[in-house]
């Protein structure tokens, strides 16, 4: 929970910090991005599309060294238009996390993204 406090924070070297070697992130389309350096890179740049980006945590699911995590995610897309409301995105999302030596090693997320790509297209279009 100590890595979605670091997101919910907006804070990328806290969310790097919190990584362990070989650190993998997947998206919700499957892309692979692997290492610190490319996380702390991926997440700043996430962060500047959606600043007010947010993980809610309903459920956990945990074991030895894995957690799965159910709930939603939201945020405000960064584009031409701003941080206006029709760029605010919601949606139900789950998340798979790996950790080794209390360190988080993967973290994958599933959520649909037909609104996000649907408000995103609109927003650029937007002139």
């Amino acid at each position: 929970m100590a890595f979605v406090r670091a997101i919910n924070r907006r804070d990328p070297r806290g969310i790097a910090r919190l990584t362990g070697e070989g650190y993998t992130f997947v998206d919700s389309r499957g892309a692979e991005h692997t290492g610190r350096s490319n996380a702390l890179a991926g997440w700043r740049q996430y962060l500047r599309m959606f600043p007010d980006y947010a993980i809610k945590v309903d459920h956990v699911a945990e074991g030895a060294g894995f957690a799965a995590l159910f709930g939603s995610a939201r945020g405000t897309y960064n584009g031409r238009r701003g941080l206006v409301s029709r760029n605010r995105i919601g949606m139900p999302a789950a998340w798979r996390s790996v950790a080794k030596d209390g360190r988080i090693v993967l973290w994958q997320v599933f959520a649909d993204w037909t609104e996000g790509i649907r408000i995103m297209e609109e927003d650029a279009k937007s002139g």
